[in-house]
């Protein structure tokens, strides 16, 4: 087995509507609509599928709860403009510019929260 790359994950959320107008607001996300009314958030080559606690498409998580998920996005933009941004978006950064270790190496990142309380770590790789 060789995986080579994280195509979707899906986010529990209780208000799929708020959760489309956060993500793309803030982050920049392209909401799609699919089978149906299905909601996606989508940016680069992956997608954030939504499903609605209580309503979850099946098949679902064991236990899917809204708020309980913890996401690092790399971003291209330098984090000073990031933070700025969170600003003018009346976001609250929670912790950062902090140093963290990525996937491929060193980054720095701040963290703010999504409506469901979610944990959103924003960050760029530093070499």
């Amino acid at each position: 087995m060789q995986i080579t790359t994280l195509d979707h994950l899906v986010l529990t959320v209780e208000d799929i509507a708020a959760a489309c107008e956060f993500y793309h607001r803030v982050l920049g996300f392209e909401v799609i609509t699919f089978d149906g009314n299905r909601k996606s958030l989508r940016f680069g080559d992956q997608k954030i599928n939504l499903h609605r606690a209580g309503a979850d498409f099946q098949p679902c998580a064991g236990r899917p709860t809204a708020g309980s998920a913890d996401l690092c996005f790399i971003t291209d933009m330098p984090i000073e403009t990031v933070i700025e941004h969170f600003k003018q978006c009346d976001i609250v950064i929670e912790a950062g510019p902090v140093a963290r270790t990525g996937a491929r190496g060193p980054i720095r990142s701040v963290y703010i929260r999504d409506p469901d309380d979610n944990l959103l770590e924003l960050s760029n790789y530093t070499r």
